[in-house]
């Protein structure tokens, strides 16, 4: 069931940056709202309201809309016409496909002076006979019925009639509402046979306790084996059943009624959370294998990152574009003989290295510009001081033009004085 909430309305206020006090333009269709509440007093400066495709079933609520000028009630579950006396600015009104049929209620219009066009095609009430007659004669204001326009010599002759129409017009109301009463009726039985076989369907007992077969219970746990089997059967069935229910549930034949609609929307919703609960199960992945049973270690990048090897005869060096702005405290090395891992946010990134390192003598750095991490690991029978030598490749172009201009000066001052070249 939808509910008209404060945060409903505003995130549908987005063209009115989210302000709804003054909000002149409201749409709410089709959110399953059952109850008309709350517009009038938050949104008291509404011109047009769009409430189509739901399932509201009682007009109410809306007569504090003083500048109302046009509401839209399209398909839904009301029956009659009502409560919108208040609306003093209304020009339009869309009641198109819904169940109205008690069709003298259309007088309670005759105070909305500014009223000019008026849906009811799909109504109950827009199958009675003489129906248009009856609603050009009790509204004058209306120019526009079921978007046909009214013709001056048909509001008259509709005004001749109309002494002779309004009795026949009670009679077709009062068939109309014996037939709703009943289904009705109907309706509230099958809803009580379903919750009563959902009782039952809950507790298998006739006294609601749960009774459980001795030789079965004491067979299955003879054959723990196979005690998965039957628990997948039991699934496979319970699945079953529920597809067969669905397939029956939108194959049998009813009538469209208020209580269908509602009914759909109950099973609708059934079996959205029975879906929404087989998703959460398949959402939940089993832990990532990084070593197999074998004691064999594998290869795994799930932060899906990048990443260079550099193989030399001393050492291993490993350097992960680690995202720059990330945190340190939010990756964690460890480095052993034969892989390195580095889990990163909480994701594995696993290496298996192509010959045997050093882990007590290797080193993590990141890179001050780039963010990324380089991972220096010598390898075994090599001995690396300081870890200066990891990092040959890192030095920055201010160092080598240094070195450069360092190795110059000494090459000049090795050349003897005469040899100089002037």
């Amino acid at each position: 069931m939808g509910w008209i909430t404060e945060d409903l309305i505003r995130r549908n206020a987005e063209h009115n940056d989210c302000v709804i006090f003054s909000l002149e333009e409201l749409s709410l269709h089709q959110q399953e709202i059952e109850r008309l509440e709350h517009i009038d007093k938050w949104c008291r400066d509404l011109k047009i309201l769009y409430l189509q495709n739901n399932l509201i079933g009682k007009i109410e609520n809306v007569s504090k809309l003083k500048k109302l000028e046009y509401l839209n009630l399209a398909l839904n579950n009301i029956e009659k016409i009502e409560n919108l006396e208040g609306c003093e600015e209304l020009a339009k009104l869309d009641l198109t496909v819904n169940f109205i049929g008690e069709l003298s209620s259309i007088k309670t219009l005759k105070h909305n002076i500014h009223l000019k066009e008026l849906f009811l095609m799909g109504n109950p009430c827009a199958t009675f006979n003489h129906y248009r007659e009856f609603v050009v004669a009790t509204l004058p204001q209306l120019k526009w019925l079921d978007g046909k326009e009214i013709e001056p010599s048909e509001r008259i002759k509709a005004l001749q009639d109309y002494s002779v129409i309004e009795p026949q017009i009670r009679e077709q109301e009062k068939d109309h509402c014996l037939k709703r009463s009943k289904l009705k009726e109907e309706a509230q039985r099958k809803h009580q046979e379903e919750d009563k076989n959902e009782d039952e369907r809950s507790n298998p007992g006739s006294d609601g306790h749960w009774y459980t077969d001795i030789n079965a219970t004491l067979s299955s746990l003879e054959s723990k084996d196979h005690l998965q089997a039957p628990d997948m059967q039991e699934y496979n069935t319970k699945k079953l059943d529920e597809s067969e229910d669905d397939l029956e549930f939108w194959n049998k034949p009813c009538l469209f009624t208020p209580e269908s609609r509602l009914e759909t929307l109950r099973h609708m919703e059934k079996q959205r959370k029975n879906q929404e609960k087989l998703s959460e199960k398949k959402k939940v992945k089993p832990p990532r294998i990084l070593i197999t049973g074998n004691g064999n270690a594998l290869n795994v990048n799930e932060p899906k990152i990048d990443f260079s090897l550099n193989d030399n005869e001393k050492q291993i060096i490993l350097d992960l574009a680690v995202y720059r702005y990330m945190d340190t405290s939010l990756i964690d090395v460890d480095v052993q003989p034969t892989y390195v891992r580095v889990m990163i946010k909480g994701k594995p990134f696993q290496l298996v290295l192509p010959a045997e390192v050093r882990p007590d003598s290797s080193s993590a750095k990141r890179s001050q510009t780039t963010g990324h991490l380089v991972i220096c690991m010598p390898k075994v029978g090599e001995v690396i001081t300081g870890g200066q030598q990891a990092f040959k490749s890192m030095k920055t172009t201010s160092d080598k033009s240094r070195e450069q201009t360092n190795a110059r000066m000494k090459e000049e001052a090795q050349i003897p004085p005469n040899e100089a070249i002037y």
